[in-house]
């Protein structure tokens, strides 16, 4: 009976050790399975690289427009959104008090003359008559002091007749500079204040600027590009839609003075023409720069680029059907395509579908 059970003993043991050694078997049959995969070939195409920053159409020139006296207003020369020349009247004042200041301080100038020509005769006869002494000493002085006297209110005069005409022309608002004033603020009749009352908005029309943000890790790369007098027309542009491109090129004409602190970024304007007023004040659009992926360039699929921690990698396939992960630097990205700045060369092949289930040393087998 011992004997009979040692035996139901060995045999399950070994049993056991024999199901241990097939699963064992199965795995690592596993192990070195082959993973079908399809696969491209890297090549060169011709590109245009582009890198697309967000921007805000500004004014070279734009102002608000408030008087510089108070009053009511009589007239307005312009309609809401129309295009005006420099010098161009825009609004005016009630001039009535204005004139009426400018006659008075005529009158007072005039007068202040008078007194002056006066004192001076004066003085002439007085200095004759001294000649012959004929007058006292103290005579001829007071004629003097009323000489600088009567000076001195001519002088006061004269300044409050430029007072009082710089008012009187201030009554009537003209523009700075040519351009397209927004609508009206005030209507006929208003009163405003000097300084403070805000009638309309001025801003010029061409050319324009647009304002974007850039990292600062690519600030060397725009200051090379602001000293570089060779660069290609079309280095920056305007993009409104997927196929539309605005027709005039733009030119870097501003850098900020530094980098902001809590962002990392600096701003840039570049300067384009704006003849058909088609790009106004306060739109957004995409601005789009030319980069360093200009003409043959190695492109992959998109789809064939994983990314692990911040970095970018494809799976190359060897001669011996063996995939090993390779570290690349993508440039711009093409349609379905991204350029591969460093990393691949042509010629190599890349698994573009079945990423997912590869690893490092796997065995594929490609699919047609």
């Amino acid at each position: 009976m011992k004997k009979f059970l040692w035996i139901i003993f060995v045999v399950g043991v070994a049993g056991v050790v024999s199901s241990c050694g097939s699963e064992a078997n199965t795995q690592a049959g596993q192990g070195q399975q082959v993973i079908s995969v399809h696969a491209t070939s890297v090549t060169s195409k011709h590109v245009t690289g582009l890198d697309l920053y967000p921007g805000t159409v500004v004014p070279l020139n734009e102002i608000e427009i408030r008087p510089q006296v108070s009053g009511y207003i009589n007239k307005i020369f312009v309609e809401d959104g129309q295009e005006v020349a420099k010098g161009q009247k825009l609004y005016e004042i009630d001039r009535s008090k204005y004139q009426a200041a400018y006659e008075q301080a005529q009158a007072t100038l005039k007068s202040a003359k008078a007194n002056l020509e006066r004192v001076k005769k004066d003085l002439a006869r007085y200095e004759a008559l001294d000649k012959q002494e004929a007058i006292a000493k103290q005579q001829l002085d007071y004629a003097k002091a009323d000489i600088l006297t009567a000076e001195s209110q001519v002088s006061s005069a004269e300044a409050q007749v430029r007072s009082t005409l710089t008012d009187y022309n201030y009554s009537v608002i003209t523009a700075p500079f040519s351009g397209t004033v927004g609508i009206s603020q005030v209507r006929l009749g208003a009163q405003v204040s000097a300084g403070q009352s805000l009638l309309n908005t001025l801003s010029s029309n061409d050319p324009v600027l647009v304002d974007f943000v850039v990292n600062e890790r690519d600030v060397r790369r725009f200051s090379k590009m602001m000293k570089n007098e060779s660069l290609p027309d079309s280095t920056f542009t305007i993009q409104f839609g997927e196929n539309d491109v605005y027709r005039h090129h733009g030119e870097l004409t501003t850098i900020d003075r530094a980098v902001g602190r809590q962002s990392g970024t600096i701003n840039m304007r570049v300067e384009f023409p704006n003849p058909d007023r088609e790009l106004i004040p306060g739109m957004t659009l995409n601005l789009r720069v030319l980069n360093q992926d200009i003409g043959d360039q190695i492109a992959i699929p998109f789809k064939a680029v994983t990314e692990q921690m911040g970095e970018y990698f494809v799976y190359v396939v060897g001669d011996d059907s063996v995939v090993h992960q390779q570290n690349v630097q993508l440039g711009t990205k093409v349609g379905a395509e991204i350029v591969v700045r460093e990393g691949l060369k042509p010629g190599q092949k890349i698994v573009v579908e079945g990423i997912q289930k590869l690893r490092e040393g796997a065995k594929v087998q490609i699919d047609a």
